[in-house]
Parts: structure tokens; sequence; C-alpha cells
């Protein structure tokens, strides 16, 4: 028997939204990352982007476990000499752009190359209830009734 490989014309991409509000991070991060990938098809092809794309809404609300809200840390460098530095997680939540935590767990769960950098422009991240997407008719996810450790309260 042959091994299955997925040609373009046999890709067919789904539109889903997942509500991200009272969902511990990791979670939420590694079940986009799976549905960008296209890891939950039975035809799935590691070459080929055939995931789907996702619309994640309510991401300011997003939860994290332990002390990670005020321990964990976000690095850059501007590229001058001592450069280095950094924001905590719940700095950023409470910021101008609370959606790019989200953004940035999904992007570190995907392999890098030029492959994953296209996987991430099938996602969509909101901080509110609000989405430009309803054309598409998205099929909704609640990922909080999954699993009872999906959810966190705050």
């Amino acid at each position: 028997m042959k091994t299955y490989s997925a040609k373009p014309a046999d890709i067919e991409k789904k539109w889903v939204i997942i509500d991200a509000e009272g969902v511990v991070l990791g979670r939420l991060a590694t079940h986009v990352a799976m549905r960008l990938r296209g890891k939950h098809k039975a035809t799935f092809t590691p070459h080929m982007d055939m995931g789907d794309n996702v619309i994640v809404i309510n991401a300011d609300k997003v939860q994290m476990t332990g002390n990670k809200r005020t321990d964990k840390k976000y690095y850059w460098h501007t590229g001058h000499p001592g450069g280095i530095k950094h924001r905590t997680a719940g700095q950023i939540l409470e910021g101008k752009h609370p959606e790019r935590v989200v953004m940035k767990a999904v992007e570190r769960m995907l392999p890098g190359g030029p492959l994953s950098r296209t996987q991430m422009t099938n996602l969509r991240v909101y901080a509110g209830a609000e989405h430009p997407h309803e054309a598409q008719a998205p099929e909704v996810i609640d990922l909080a009734s999954m699993n009872p450790k999906n959810t966190r309260s705050a």
C-alpha cells in the first residue's frame, strides 16, 4: 500500500472560531497549532499547508496557571549593546495588544520554517468578542467544555 500524500487540489480548508475566555493559554495554543497544521485530519501531509483557518476571540481574557502572569517574561533586544528588554505576560495582557500573547504561544508550538510562517497567516486573533469573519460562517469549537483542565477561573 502506498503512503497517501495530499495534493493542493485535495486540500479542503474550514473556518473555525475558538472563544479563549477562561481557557488556559497552553491548552488553547496546542489546540490551535494542531488545527493550523492540519494534524486533526486523516489526510495530514507534513509538507503541505492543509490546516484550517482559525479565529480566536477574547484573547485578552485568556488564563494562565501558577504565577505565569507575573513571572513569565517576553524578551526582545533593541540591537544596541545592553539593549535587552522584557515585559511580563500580565503587562502585555493588560496593555494595548493582548492578542500577541496567544500569537506568540501558537507560533512557538509550530516547527520553524517557511511552512509554519505560511500557516501562521491562517490564524486571526482578536482581543474582544468582535471579528470581521462572519461571512465565512466559522464553525464554533467550545474548547472550555472539552476537558475540565482547559479552563481556569481567575
